[in-house]
């Protein structure tokens, strides 16, 4: 049960500890931004069950899947989206640790 808890915690804390390291004069602007990005989890609600804690969302969640990650990866070259897509990458690669904590 505390998997999931700190899955949820450090998509909060880890976003503010990049935001704070590069982006020191607006770091609360940008960690806003990046906590914005969590709205791709709005893809889980096509799962069933919504929720499921030991499903492992990489390449399961159509925002999760390997071409969405690498238009996230595409967009860091795009200034104008880098925030958010550094916000996506970390979600990503947040999802990505949890998955391995599974195993």
């Amino acid at each position: 049960m505390i998997r999931p808890i700190l899955h949820i915690v450090l998509h909060f804390i880890v976003p503010a500890m990049a935001a704070r390291l590069f982006y020191k004069d607006n770091y609360l602007k940008v960690w806003i931004i990046m906590i914005c990005t969590m709205v791709i989890d709005l893809d889980h609600l096509l799962a069933t069950p919504v929720f499921d804690p030991n499903r492992c969302g990489i390449a399961f969640h159509p925002l999760h899947s390997y071409p969405a990650i690498c238009a996230y990866i595409l967009m860091t070259s795009v200034s104008e989206l880098r925030i958010i897509a550094v916000g996506l990458l970390i979600h990503i690669g947040l999802d990505a640790v949890d998955c391995v904590c599974m195993m």
